[in-house]
């Protein structure tokens, strides 16, 4: 199988930079925001505590005080942005928490305030798969008829003893009805992925990238189990109850789950390290382009591609 002409780069995969491209043919870069949200599995709706991996402060601003306005945030990513790597256009990434569970009033308010700033030519909405009612889908889907939207789930794994282990507070289930309401609405979804959660092994990372591979999804994130402190995770770590993936199986298991994915899939990230302040391990994973060079190199040995072994008929839905 051919490498895609489409992806216009020299990479092995679909990155966001050439998607960025491909869309608006100029540099893109998302602009993080703190809305000031919370999760159904903090606050009691769903469960409390929050997922064991995340520490639960949010954003940095969020520990400064009172967060800024919507414009405000994005003035400032903005200003470094344009200063630095001279960025062309903008997509407002509402990020920390659960950016979708509130009002739809409430939330019409803030997207209209991020899509009225200048060179912001949409969305991307950091959320999980059961606060996305039918309502809220509607309103970014009025969106999507004239702007650029994304949708990101917190997925993580399809396996339901993994979700529960992880307090993630939703199913599988929930998961799959979401993406299909989401893709009926002509929404780009996005959808995050851990590798190396307690009780998984690369098998389990693959039955996850082939459904995902059979779902409607237009991009994905992908980066190792991190431990934090203050978190439950961190707590097992430092007690030596359990172990986080070293970065040559890391990087094993990425390259097989790319070359399972479809070509058009965004690949948005490979990686990531978290607050340096309270980080644990792995220790590998702080040098996030030693790992991207690492999983380039995997492949180039390979001689593979993502979406080299993509094939319909082996995809099951679990």
């Amino acid at each position: 199988m051919a490498r895609p002409a489409f992806w216009h780069n020299t990479k092995r995969y679909y990155d966001l930079k050439s998607y960025w491209h491909n869309a608006f043919g100029c540099n893109v870069y998302k602009l993080p925001i703190d809305a000031g949200f919370t999760c159904p599995n903090r606050d009691g709706r769903a469960g409390t505590g929050g997922c064991i991996y995340c520490d639960g402060r949010g954003s940095r601003l969020r520990q400064d005080g009172a967060l800024p306005a919507v414009t405000e945030q994005i003035r400032r990513g903005k200003a470094f942005y344009t200063e630095a790597r001279k960025a062309g256009k903008y997509v407002a990434y509402f990020q920390t928490f659960t950016n979708t569970y509130g009002p739809v009033d409430h939330l019409r308010e803030i997207y209209d305030e991020a899509l009225g700033c200048e060179d912001v030519i949409g969305l991307s909405i950091g959320t999980r798969p059961d606060c996305v009612p039918d309502d809220v889908l509607d309103l970014l889907g009025g969106y999507a008829e004239q702007k650029h939207v994304w949708l990101e789930f917190g997925l993580q794994s399809i396996h339901e003893e993994t979700l529960r282990l992880l307090n993630r507070g939703h199913n599988m289930g929930q998961f799959v009805d979401a993406c299909e309401r989401a893709a009926k609405r002509n929404l780009n979804i996005c959808v995050h992925v851990i590798i190396g959660l307690p009780g998984e092994d690369k098998e389990h990372c693959l039955e996850t990238a082939r459904t995902l591979a059979s779902l409607p999804i237009r991009g994905i994130k992908i980066h190792s189990l991190l431990a934090l402190q203050g978190t439950v995770l961190g707590e097992w770590f430092e007690k030596g109850e359990v172990d986080l993936i070293g970065r040559e199986e890391y990087v094993d298991i990425v390259c097989d789950v790319l070359e399972i994915l479809p070509s058009e899939v965004v690949i948005q990230r490979l990686t990531a390290d978290g607050y340096r302040e309270i980080f644990l391990g792995p220790a590998w994973a702080i040098n996030k382009r030693a790992v991207l060079n690492a999983i380039d190199a995997e492949m180039k040995r390979r001689d593979s591609h993502q979406g080299n072994k993509f094939c319909k008929q082996n995809l099951s839905l679990v």
